[in-house]
């Protein structure tokens, strides 16, 4: 296993500090603020026809109408490994109805830029390490998960493996279900990994949280989901980080967040999400997977994913406080 980990746990964290109250300890150095106004980042590919005397107009399909006349505010969540992301998650509130949509997306995503030909390159996860100047960094990901969703993006957060253990730890531990014995050793890794985790229900240190959000498949071969079978368990554990994240003493936790954050918000904008997002309960919070199958058609091992189902998927999102 040469994945350091599945940084779920601080994205998670993270977009609750920076959505859900933890920043308020911040207030104190600031006075109200107003609505942020932000320059998203928005789908490339525009459908046009021709409208009066042959100029074109754009054709607005029922997610741009919704889109268009609705406040949410898209802020997509990487966890970095190396110049890859290992995990992608676009955190997707509606700060009038407090609606939270977590929307997870698989790192083996086929997406092809031209100019990175290579198998290993078509990968969404293989975007952040490309040039700048070619689309690379957090904005080309951005740029790239605005086009696969269909939707703008305004912010991104970028998170290091290096504060797992430190964030969990500083919530006192996040309790999960393991579902099956884990059993898995890779003395290639470097630190050598080795995960040993018992099914049942436990609370779960820094530690062993990076164990079990790390784990892919037993020595044995035995539950091999690959990425799939790691993103449920990651909605699982977010579930469980939400319960008590939402009920800690955030600002102390934001100390050590804040110091393997990256983000594009400015101050005045965490500000206003948290403001906005206090209230918010588990009950707010849904969590999806990006619509599509694994498939090796391409030559390498790839997740395709459903345009006309995504496009279902985040007209489902954008109607879900219309319709409360």
């Amino acid at each position: 296993m040469k994945s350091f980990l599945k940084v779920f746990v601080i994205a998670f964290v993270c977009f609750t500090l920076l959505l859900g109250g933890g920043v308020l300890a911040f207030l104190k150095m600031s006075g109200e603020s107003n609505d942020p106004e932000v320059e998203p980042i928005q789908p490339d590919d525009i459908v046009v026809s021709p409208g009066p005397e042959g100029k074109e107009v754009k054709e607005k399909s029922e997610l741009e109408q919704l889109v268009e006349k609705s406040k949410r505010i898209n802020v997509l969540l990487m966890g970095l490994e190396g110049t890859r992301t290992d995990t992608i998650v676009l955190a997707s509130f509606d700060p009038k109805d407090k609606k939270v949509d977590l929307v997870s997306i698989p790192r083996d995503t086929y997406y092809h830029i031209k100019g990175y030909d290579a198998l290993d390159q078509k990968k969404i996860n293989a975007v952040y390490g490309h040039s700048k100047s070619k689309g690379g960094g957090p904005e080309g990901v951005m740029q790239v998960a605005s086009n696969v969703l269909k939707v703008p993006i305004h912010h991104y957060v970028t998170l290091s493996y290096k504060g797992v253990e430190q964030i969990v730890d500083s919530l006192g531990g996040v309790k999960v279900t393991i579902p099956f014995d884990m059993d898995y050793t890779d003395r290639y890794d470097n630190p050598p990994l080795r995960i040993d985790l018992k099914k049942g229900t436990r609370v779960l240190n820094g530690k062993d949280s990076v164990k079990f959000l790390r784990h892919r498949q037993n020595n044995d071969g035995s539950h091999s989901e690959g990425d799939l079978g790691r993103i449920k368990r990651q909605q699982q554990f977010l579930k469980a980080a939400a319960k008590k994240a939402l009920s800690f003493r955030l600002p102390a936790v934001a100390n050590t967040a804040f110091k393997f954050v990256k983000t594009n918000m400015e101050l005045d904008d965490i500000i206003y999400y948290a403001k906005s997002a206090i209230g918010i309960s588990t009950d707010d919070i849904e969590t999806y997977r990006l619509p599509g199958k694994a498939s090796n058609t391409k030559g390498a091992s790839y997740y395709i994913h459903d345009p006309n189902a995504t496009e279902e998927l985040m007209v489902k999102i954008y109607k879900r406080g219309l319709e409360d």
